[in-house]
């Protein structure tokens, strides 16, 4: 198998394993767990399982000084990118909110202009608009009712948290660190998080309770490990690969699986709505992801 090979078939599995979201997750709401359980699970089991690894690999995990406060906030805004997201599912289809989730990049593009002053290309614009489109047409999804706009703010607001994230760790000290070392400590300083949100104060006794929930078979157990293996562990395993195969870019557009693979299992195990204009709305969405990633290389064909 030759290295282009290996780098496409490694970012396919990074995709398709992080749009596995929902099929761990829905099963854990259905026997009612709440999304700050799930995800402190989730996270705790990442973890465990990313520090192992390293631990085999030889990594260091020190950290210094300086990264300290970049990497605590960085952290807590990827930890908020998840939540948002999970609470998400609570209001609308799986699918339809890992198809609006892959906006990030658009956001991060607008961070860059309005921020950093990058500019932006006309093709940027089009794939902005493109969007924008796309969404409002997800908006009236079913044909009986618009979607929730709770669910639709919410996970706005997980794709805007993962892009301050991006620009966050491209433009700060944590661009130099090394990316496992870089995630071990964003998901640790991250579970803080929900650590945060399970603690409570008994007024009665004046003694702090934690409402973490615990699963009732194993089989909901296992959907907790599904979901720190997959979506996490073995996604960015198999992206850091891919991209050092094939590069960033092309390992990107390969990312437009994602809400595929999501969209996929909420119609065929869920039972999701599969609608014209939703499926008008998901090509528009990931057309313009995928101009804006690779515009330029698609643009230099045609010279």
């Amino acid at each position: 198998m030759n290295i282009k090979v290996k780098g496409v078939t490694l970012g396919s599995i990074a995709a398709a394993s992080y749009g596995l979201n929902p099929l761990f997750a829905l099963p854990l709401y259905a026997d009612g767990m709440t999304a700050d359980s799930m995800l402190f699970y989730r996270y705790g089991f990442a973890i465990l399982m990313l520090g192992t690894l390293m631990l085999f690999q030889g990594k260091s995990f020190r950290l210094r000084r300086r990264e300290l406060l970049s990497l605590a906030l960085m952290g807590l805004v990827f930890s908020a990118s998840s939540l948002l997201l999970f609470l998400s599912y609570q209001y609308m289809d799986a699918g339809i909110a890992s198809t609006i989730l892959f906006a990030y990049p658009l956001l991060v593009a607008l961070i860059m202009w309005l921020v950093f002053h990058e500019r932006a290309s006309i093709l940027t614009w089009l794939c902005i608009a493109m969007a924008s489109v796309g969404i409002a047409l997800l908006y009236r999804g079913k044909p009986d009712a618009p979607l929730s706009t709770i669910g639709v703010v919410l996970v706005l607001l997980s794709s805007l948290s993962y892009a301050v994230y991006i620009v966050g760790v491209n433009r700060s000290v944590l661009k130099q660190m090394d990316s496992s070392t870089l995630t071990f400590w964003a998901l640790v300083f991250g579970s803080l998080l929900y650590v945060i949100r399970l603690t409570g104060i008994d007024l009665d006794s004046a003694s702090f309770t934690f409402a973490l929930q615990t699963p009732h078979n194993p089989w909901l157990w296992a959907n907790l490990v599904c979901l720190a293996l997959f979506p996490t562990i073995i996604s960015l395993v198999t992206m850091n690969l891919s991209i050092h195969y094939i590069g960033s870019t092309s390992a990107a557009i390969l990312g437009a699986l994602e809400p595929i693979t999501a969209l996929v299992i909420g119609v065929l195990v869920f039972g999701e709505t599969l609608t014209f204009r939703i499926c008008v709305g998901i090509v528009l969405i990931l057309g313009a992801v995928t101009l804006l990633v690779a515009g330029k290389k698609l643009m230099s064909l045609f010279r």
